[in-house]
């Protein structure tokens, strides 16, 4: 799954190619792509033709394209799907699902995902925040993030610090992998409980957060296979830096110790047995 690194790497991508062009044309080639869209995909394409695309923006994982009529077409890339700049000429990919062509003739948009867990939809009137993701958080590199307000809210959790790390209505755009990265750095267990963090250790633990993402961010996020690229199709190389995630039976690049995996929510939870001890009942920040 996607997550703020590489989600934001495409938003960038679109800042660049996409804004201030008129769309000409949407043709819909599989209708599960525009599924959130209620109104249906002929409603979808009818909308958005002639519409101007002002910018590209985002809310933790979810993008948004706000267009001149005041509305905004909202993406989620899901699994697997993928936003990609191409020239109009250039062959279809297998998994096309939708594609937007523009009026200055220049490069389409095509949204292409092999999985269709992602969609795209209109927000009406949703060009400054559509309402369907304003109850998601803001991310810790959004300039308006508030310190203060996270390390409150997460010691007022009742529940294992990764899983308050996962929950996109306290901090969003923190995956599976960008979350096992942090506590690997700030040394914590991901099942020690959130309100029993101190006010420093959660602090320790954001800005483990921030640095993560920050990072990856620069390396055009994590790859592991061909599903994730950026708009022109480029895939990230922050996997190279992983220090935790997906490293089982490898040598702890602080200790030497074997990365151990552990069972989490359907996924898995890697971190060091030493630097990284399971809490003991009575364990506080």
């Amino acid at each position: 799954m996607p997550e703020l690194p590489e989600v934001e790497t495409v938003r960038q991508g679109l800042a660049k190619w996409v804004t201030g062009r008129r769309i000409a044309t949407v043709e819909v080639r599989h209708p599960r792509a525009v599924r959130r869209h209620l109104a249906g995909d002929a409603h979808f394409a009818a909308v958005l033709a002639g519409r101007t695309v002002l910018d590209a923006l985002r809310r933790g994982k979810y993008l948004w394209l706000p267009l001149d009529s005041g509305d905004a077409v909202i993406g989620h890339l899901g699994m697997s799907g993928q936003l990609l700049v191409q020239p109009a000429a250039a062959p279809d990919e297998t998994h096309l699902r939708v594609r937007f062509g523009f009026d200055d003739d220049g490069p389409e948009l095509r949204f292409v995902d092999q999985r269709t867990f992602g969609g795209l939809s209109v927000s009406e009137g949703g060009a400054e925040l559509p309402a369907e993701i304003a109850h998601i958080a803001r991310d810790p590199i959004d300039p308006a993030f508030s310190d203060d307000d996270f390390v409150a809210a997460l010691r007022r959790k009742r529940t294992e610090i990764k899983r308050a790390l996962l929950d996109q209505t306290l901090v969003s755009g923190v995956g599976n992998i960008y979350a096992d990265e942090a506590l690997w750095r700030a040394k914590l267990h991901g099942t020690r409980p959130a309100d029993a963090l101190t006010g420093p250790a959660a602090r320790r633990l954001l800005g483990h957060v921030r640095d993560v993402l920050g990072e990856a961010l620069i390396q055009g996020g994590t790859s592991f296979d061909a599903l994730y690229v950026n708009v022109n199709g480029e895939s990230g190389y922050f996997d190279r830096s992983l220090n935790a995630y997906g490293r089982e039976g490898l040598p702890c690049h602080r200790c030497g110790s074997p990365i151990r995996r552990e069972s989490f929510m359907n996924r898995s939870s890697y971190s060091c047995p030493r630097c990284q001890p399971r809490p003991r009942a009575t364990a506080v920040g």
